[in-house]
């Protein structure tokens, strides 16, 4: 908030803090504008050089902790920083993103000065005598080579900066012959999902949950896969990932919202008895405006009652900032779609955050499952967190049991719904419809059915 003083009166000049915002995007807009001509020129011609993106990953915890006003400060003095190291040619591409180009620059040159990058960024920064640490994520790209056009480098430098996320805070990777691979396999997954809906060559599966207190298959939640010739069978975990960046996790959800609901109405109809059947869903979703008429609207075209359709968001879906989060999901809540949290215990977050928002189940960390057979001390997490869902009235569900063991372990702390390869592979929707509210002993002729 700016201030101007008149009279000894206070009074909020608002409209002065909008023309900083609306002035700070159009320098931003302008140097964005100058990076990718830049680019471009260097594309196009035959000298070599390397291209380094930069991305402050945790950037939005610290403006929410240290104010709009530091983390500028401190965007500036990132700026300079990387002036003074690599030369004029730092761009602030947008957001949380810088680009640099190294003209003349060979890949070792350009890997050295990404080292000297990340060790600043190991360092405090000091802003009005308030010092804080942010981690910076790195994708390099040399050209000419890999990329032809400002486009083709753009995304090789986003998969080479995600790969250096999974390194851990200040890496730097450089785009190679397998990153190169893994790209093309991403370009043909997205170009087979735009006609894959269409010819309805995505295959619906359903993954049985068990309750080990009722003696029955009670729950179930969708998973899809595709094949693809020449790249084999490809699960879910992989291609959703390429529908969000390529813009067509909007038709894959709402497509497979349509099958849960089709799944529900048939379950109903056998009079099978079942709590719920579960859609995974990407946060992409809660930005689209239709997303809660498109689930009224399946609700009603298929008469699913209350509790019966289940929606499940993942844990770092809460840390996204999205402003109106809560008002969807007690719009949902309201409507009567059971809110499913999963990756329980992965981090305070999620915790915390069933405190506030109306989240009915959550799922175990599969991790922590997994660490059974090998960590004893993983069995006092879980029964702490079985213990915490318990106290909060929450319904808890294992995900990933293989072993009796595991089964055991679960049990005795009191998580009764478990699901996982122990009890079942995925199952057809006939198949499933078969075994719901059915034992094991019920449900094997259809459990072994591939």
């Amino acid at each position: 908030m700016h201030w101007f003083q008149k009279k000894d009166i206070r009074i909020p000049d608002d409209n002065l803090a909008l023309k900083l915002e609306q002035n700070r995007d159009f320098t931003v807009k302008l140097e964005r504008d100058a990076c990718l001509k830049h680019l471009s020129h260097a594309l196009g011609s035959n000298e070599r050089g390397v291209v380094l993106k930069l991305y402050i990953e945790n950037f939005k915890q610290l403006n929410q902790l240290l104010g709009y006003e530091y983390c500028e400060n401190l965007l500036n003095q990132i700026l300079a920083y990387l002036k003074e190291t690599c030369g004029n040619n730092v761009y602030h591409y947008i957001g949380v993103e810088y680009m640099v180009i190294l003209d003349q620059f060979s890949q070792g040159q350009a890997m050295s000065l990404a080292d000297e990058i990340a060790g600043r960024f190991d360092r405090a920064w000091k802003i009005d005598g308030t010092d804080c640490l942010c981690s910076v994520q790195m994708g390099l790209c040399a050209y000419p080579g890999h990329a032809v056009t400002s486009e083709q480098m753009l995304k090789c430098l986003d998969l080479a900066v995600t790969k250096a996320g999974e390194g851990g805070p200040n890496q730097a990777v450089i785009f190679d012959s397998n990153l190169q691979n893994q790209l093309l396999r991403r370009q043909a997954i997205a170009l087979y999902l735009k006609t894959a809906l269409e010819k309805e060559e995505v295959e619906i599966l359903y993954r049985p949950t068990f309750s080990t207190e009722a003696d029955t298959f009670t729950r179930a939640e969708l998973s899809m896969r595709i094949f693809i010739k020449g790249l084999g069978l490809i699960g879910a975990s992989e291609f959703m990932s390429v529908a969000e960046d390529s813009g067509q996790i909007r038709a894959l959800l709402y497509y497979a919202l349509e099958k849960v609901c089709q799944c529900i109405r048939q379950a109903e109809d056998a009079g099978c008895e079942f709590q719920s059947i579960t859609l995974p869903v990407s946060p992409v979703l809660f930005l689209q405006e239709d997303f809660i008429d498109e689930v009224t609207r399946v609700i009603k075209a298929y008469r699913i009652p209350r509790g019966k359709l289940a929606l499940e968001l993942k844990e770092s879906t809460l840390t996204m900032g999205y402003l109106n989060f809560n008002i969807m999901l007690q719009k949902l809540a309201d409507m009567g779609v059971e809110l499913i949290l999963s990756e329980f215990g992965s981090g305070c977050s999620s915790i915390s955050a069933s405190l506030d928002l109306p989240v009915h189940t959550v799922k175990l960390e599969r991790l922590f499952i997994w660490q059974l057979e090998t960590n004893e001390k993983s069995r006092h997490i879980i029964q702490g967190l079985i213990r915490i869902a318990n106290d909060l009235n929450l319904s808890i569900i294992a995900e990933g049991v293989e072993t009796e063991n595991q089964v055991s372990v679960l049990t005795a702390a009191g998580c009764s719904c478990q699901q996982g390869f122990y009890y079942s592979h995925p199952l057809k929707q006939e198949n499933l419809i078969r075994i719901l509210g059915k034992n094991r002993e019920e449900s094997a002729s259809y459990l072994s059915e591939q």
